[in-house]
Formats: C-alpha cells, structure tokens, sequence
C-alpha cells in the first residue's frame, strides 16, 4: 500500500486523533511521516471533512508533548544511555553524531529551526536535554518552532487543495531555506526598529541649543 493510502485508512478509521499520537511518536524518533499526514490533513479541512483549529491544536500538542518528553529523557538519562538504548527508537549513531556536531555549532537555534530539517527534528530534543538547556528557552524555542512548522503544512493542504501535493514536495525540499529566509527578515526588521527607536531616543535626548540673547 502506498503511504498516501495508508494515510487516508488511517485517517478513515481514526479521525483527529491520527494527528495527536502519529506526530507525538514522531518526535520519539518511531517511523510517522508527520509533514505529509499534517498536509493531507489540511486538504482534508479544504474539502471540509476536518475542522482546521482542531487540526492544529491536536498537532501542536502532540509535536510539543513529544518534544518535551524527549527533552527529561536526555535532561534525566544522558548521553549514554540514548547512545546505548537509542537503536530501539531508531535513533541510530550516524544521526546522533550529525545532530551532536549541528547543535554544537547553531546551539539553541537548531531546536527552532531543526523541525524543518529532514533527519534532525526527532533528536534535537534528546540534545536540548543532553546540553541542559535550560527548560523555560528550550520551551520558547521548540514551542514557537512547532506552531511554525504545524500551520506551515497543514496549511498547505487547506491552501492549495487539490495541488497540495506538488506545493508539499516543493516546501519540504526547501523548507530549511524558506525558514532560514524568513528568520534573516525577522532579525532585520528587529534591528532595524530597534536602531529607529535608539535614533529617536538620541533625539530627544540631545539638549536644545542656548539661544544667545541680543543686546
């Protein structure tokens, strides 16, 4: 059976709740295809079948519950036991090593943007647990990443319809890019209004010049 057609069985026979534990046992690193399940969802919710916000709580709670359980597994077991133990969760030693050198190297960063790369979503919450970042910033990053990542697919079934498919491929190719892309804007436009507010403190600030009185 073809994935998309387990897809529709599954979702066929269980409804919402597909979404929940399908994309909760993903980020325990078990085999779900979370992107496609959450943009056929999102056609589902274009033909109307399926309510879109329900859609989206469900698979925002399932991502961040998931998340935040692998988080106290690396926060409480270490790096050891995952390298021992990992092999049962599919967490295999060539993966680990690539997420260990990625979050070396983009730190917190990688837990928000590492939804998106194919590969690395399912481990970043080991490593944000393994590095003891602490909860409340690994919350902040992997919360907002997954509200990102969660409207991004399903919304592109309830966009696109009937093309969602070709516009998927498309997106989860380039996703790490488009992300990347958006973040670079976010950060200038925070600069910049942070320097126009700075520029417009020093305005105001600047003492008015004495005028000299005329004889």
């Amino acid at each position: 059976m073809e994935l998309l057609e387990k897809i529709q069985h599954l979702f066929g026979s269980y409804g919402y709740s597909v979404l929940f534990f399908g994309l909760l046992l993903e980020f325990i690193a078990l085999p779900f295809p979370g992107e496609t399940t959450m943009a056929y969802a999102g056609f589902l919710s274009y033909k109307g079948h399926l309510d879109f916000g329900i859609l989206t709580i469900l698979a925002f709670l399932g991502t961040t519950i998931g998340m935040t359980i692998t988080y106290f597994i690396g926060a409480k077991a270490g790096l050891p036991f995952i390298t021992r133990y990992g092999k049962w969760f599919l967490l295999k030693q060539d993966k680990l090593d690539k997420t260990q050198k990625w979050f070396a190297k983009y730190g917190n960063a990688l837990i928000f943007i590492g939804y998106f790369i194919p590969g690395v979503r399912h481990f970043t919450g080991y490593f944000a647990g393994i590095a003891a970042v602490p909860f409340r910033k690994f919350a902040l990053y992997a919360y907002s990443g997954a509200l990102f990542w969660v409207v991004l697919f399903l919304g592109i079934g309830k966009i696109f319809g009937p093309q969602w498919n070709a516009v998927f491929h498309l997106a989860h190719q380039y996703a790490a890019y488009i992300v990347g892309g958006i973040g670079l804007l976010l950060i200038a436009a925070v600069l910049y209004r942070y320097r126009k507010a700075w520029t417009a403190r020093s305005t105001v600030s600047k003492p008015a010049p004495v005028r000299q009185r005329q004889k």
